[in-house]
């Protein structure tokens, strides 16, 4: 128990404001709703725990594979970075290990902007319209007001363009590239009737 729940006399529960409501007043209803979420939590963040785990485990798995395999060839690895693919030995099942860099752009970013649109600027009586359209939406913002990295990045080879300001625009592009960590994840795939992976989901909603 909590401190906070500690502190409810014997015969009260809290509401949602912080109200001591006696058990006597509570609607049947209500109790009943209030055991089934709590039960429907506790499962959860058993599942939740149970989930960090194994993926704890199996990043170390892997990792301690990955070097009994590299020791094959008297291969000294250096660090937990790299992708990893592993077979079943009939195939039926892939697992794979992915290191994703985080990447951000600096104030360069808006440097190279400025020069993209100097040349739409300019270009636009000649450039045809789909150009236009995917430069403009590779520098909107995604639905939590972030830069689309990639977007951002496909610009450089998306197109062939000689332009010195664009060619300068793709270099302060790439200049303003900072790494700002990694992220790890584990996927699982299972092979149908068809010879396709098809993902293992352990997301809630795609199971």
């Amino acid at each position: 128990m909590t401190a906070q729940q500690q502190q409810i006399p014997e015969g009260f529960r809290q509401d949602a404001k912080g109200r001591l409501v006696p058990e006597d007043q509570i609607k049947e209803i209500d109790k009943v709703r209030d055991e089934l979420v709590l039960a429907i939590v506790d499962r959860a963040t058993e599942l939740r725990d149970q989930l960090r785990d194994f993926k704890a485990d199996t990043f170390s798995e892997i990792q301690a594979f990955v070097e009994t395999s590299a020791q094959e060839y008297d291969v000294q690895l250096g660090g937990r970075k790299g992708n990893v693919q592993l077979l079943s030995f009939d195939g039926q099942y892939k697992v794979v290990r992915a290191m994703q860099d985080l990447i951000t752009f600096d104030e360069r970013l808006q440097a190279a902007k400025a020069l993209i649109d100097e040349c739409l600027t300019e270009w636009v009586s000649d450039a045809r319209p789909e150009l236009v359209q995917i430069v403009q939406d590779a520098f909107r913002v995604d639905q939590a007001g972030k830069i689309r990295t990639g977007e951002v990045l496909g610009l450089r080879r998306r197109f062939n363009i000689q332009d010195k300001r664009w060619l300068k625009a793709m270099d302060a592009i790439s200049d303003a590239v900072q790494v700002t960590g990694s992220k790890s994840y584990v996927r699982i795939y299972e092979r149908d009737a068809n010879g396709h992976y098809r993902p293992i989901s352990l997301d809630i909603a795609g199971v």
